[in-house]
């Protein structure tokens, strides 16, 4: 069993950034592949990015590629996300989730999921 709990949401404007973070609890932290997701209101999760149990394999979706970077610390068995230039439609309700293998991820498939931290960019 893993517990993800997320943190590092905000209020935040336009142009700023934010660091999420995602503690995971349990065991084998690193054999398991990490991503971030999102939902926004009246949409659908979407897969944000993912990286694989060793950290060599990242996936990013291109609506924030160049802006978003997620990283993991197996030491401390936390993922992070950098988000940098937000904009506002990066608005939404942000989900860290652990998956046997990052392909499931990209699927929207997950094993465990966080409680999820809202991140608010305004214009």
């Amino acid at each position: 069993q893993v517990q993800l709990v997320e943190s590092g949401g905000g209020l935040v404007q336009a142009g700023d950034s934010l660091r999420l973070s995602c503690a995971a609890s349990g065991r084998a932290f690193s054999s398991y592949a990490m991503a971030w997701f999102r939902q926004a209101p009246g949409k659908e999760r979407e897969f944000v990015a993912g990286i694989s149990g060793s950290g060599v394999l990242k996936r990013t979706v291109d609506s924030v590629k160049g802006r978003f970077t997620i990283a993991r610390d197996n030491t401390k068995n936390t993922v992070y996300l950098q988000m940098n230039s937000l904009k506002p439609e990066d608005t939404a309700v942000y989900y860290c989730a652990a998956a046997d293998s990052l392909v499931r991820l990209q699927k929207g498939q997950a094993d465990y999921r966080g409680q999820g931290t809202q991140v608010t960019v305004s214009s």
